[in-house]
């Protein structure tokens, strides 16, 4: 008999925009390797996405002064590769349904700070939209081509 497959997490995720419609990305702290990120993390019961993201944002970066300017109206899934599978969240889970928004960061760059309670980034950079499927993981790159096509629809 086959065990029942492990559930996907749901999460959020954001792309941060500065005033030159670059985006922010972090380099993760338990994979320092060249490998960079937009803040994302699951959302805790009774929060909407929208406080969940909030919160996530702030809890990474530090960053509070945004304006939303599009929550996308669909999911984007991502499936972890066979060796992370029963390491990553507890075991729990076999990925990630993410609820994605854009947002435009309004404060200055000081007001980005990764000395967090809980760090999950050790360095930060503004990079060009386009260049976001070069800098993630793998298993991360699909969504990350169709963040950059919807980024690319939006910034016109």
């Amino acid at each position: 008999m086959q065990n029942k497959p492990l559930p996907l997490r749901t999460g959020v995720g954001v792309i941060v925009l500065n005033q030159n419609n670059k985006v922010f990305v972090g380099k993760r702290k338990d994979n320092p390797v060249n490998k960079w990120q937009m803040p994302q993390g699951g959302v805790d019961p009774g929060e909407t996405f929208l406080e969940a993201m909030k919160r996530e944002l702030e809890e990474e970066t530090s960053i509070k002064n945004i304006k939303i300017l599009k929550e996308l109206d669909y999911w984007l899934e991502y499936e972890l590769p066979k060796n992370l599978i029963g390491i990553i969240w507890k075991g729990k889970y076999r990925g990630q349904k993410q609820k994605w928004f854009i947002a435009r960061f309004l404060g200055p760059d000081s007001e980005i700070n990764l000395n967090t309670k809980k760090p999950e980034f050790i360095e930060w950079k503004w990079i060009e939209v386009n260049e976001l499927p070069n800098v993630i993981v793998d298993f991360k790159k699909d969504v990350y081509k169709k963040l950059v096509k919807e980024m690319n629809n939006f910034i016109v």
